[in-house]
């Protein structure tokens, strides 16, 4: 966990230089390759993060008791699921000024941040209720009869156990995150993609371009999956019962 983290951040840091080794029109973009992989990054870690928190809120709703609750949850997975991802970004660009007070103006990045982290929420949301289900009712008893509290139960007993099973489902979808990112270009968000294409448009060079662009996806994707990986392995995920 500790490598990948590291090489993420020397990538990173070295990118600017490494592409500038390259012959045109690689080289003189460096520094807008360089500055477009951080984006992504910074996309993925937050819509990331925000959508495992969505995840778990909606998870627990769609298992609760309450009906109108687990209806609402139900709906906004079905809801965004059931559209594409390019149209939920353009929404939220389009109309989260519109509903926000004159003194807020959220960023290009920001609407993009928030449609990507409510999207993959959606997905986390089914991955976070198969991982609670699959935690033994038994255990959830015992805990009870021992005096724990529902919260308690919850947090020391049920979370923990359904996310080493939800994890790789949750790991599949953060790889899938950080190519969904590349849709932000929609709405003008300087990301890898959206470089991608200025330097294609000009230079007239789609071949060596996009072929740059796809091998910092790949890293950019590799470094993220063995973080993921390395933490199944320290949980044990899939372990056998």
């Amino acid at each position: 966990m500790l490598g990948s983290m590291v090489g993420l951040v020397l990538f990173l840091w070295g990118l600017g230089s490494l592409i500038a080794l390259a012959p045109e029109p690689i080289g003189p973009a460096a520094k807008e390759f360089a500055d477009g992989a951080r984006v992504t990054v910074w996309l993925t870690l937050i819509a990331g993060l925000a959508g495992i928190v969505i995840g778990v809120v909606a998870g627990l709703g769609k298992l609760s008791s309450f009906l109108p609750l687990r209806w609402l949850c139900d709906f906004y997975v079905w809801l965004i699921r059931g559209t594409p991802l390019l149209l939920q970004i353009l929404f939220v660009w389009l109309v989260l000024p519109d509903v926000l007070p004159d003194s807020v103006k959220p960023s290009d990045f920001a609407c993009a941040a928030i449609a990507l982290a409510v999207n993959i929420g959606a997905y986390n949301t089914e991955c976070v209720r198969g991982g609670i289900l699959a935690v033994p009712h038994g255990q959830v008893e015992a805990a009870r009869a021992l005096g724990l509290s529902p919260l308690q139960t919850f947090m020391d007993i049920v979370l923990p156990q359904s996310m080493r099973v939800a994890l790789p489902a949750l790991a599949n979808n953060l790889a899938s995150l950080v190519k969904d990112t590349s849709l932000a270009y929609a709405i003008s968000v300087s990301e890898l993609t959206m470089i991608g294409s200025r330097v294609q448009a000009s230079s007239y060079k789609p071949i060596p371009v996009f072929l740059t662009t796809a091998i910092i996806y790949l890293i950019l994707t590799t470094a993220f999956t063995t973080l993921t990986s390395a933490l199944e392995t320290k949980l044990d995920a899939g372990r056998k019962r």
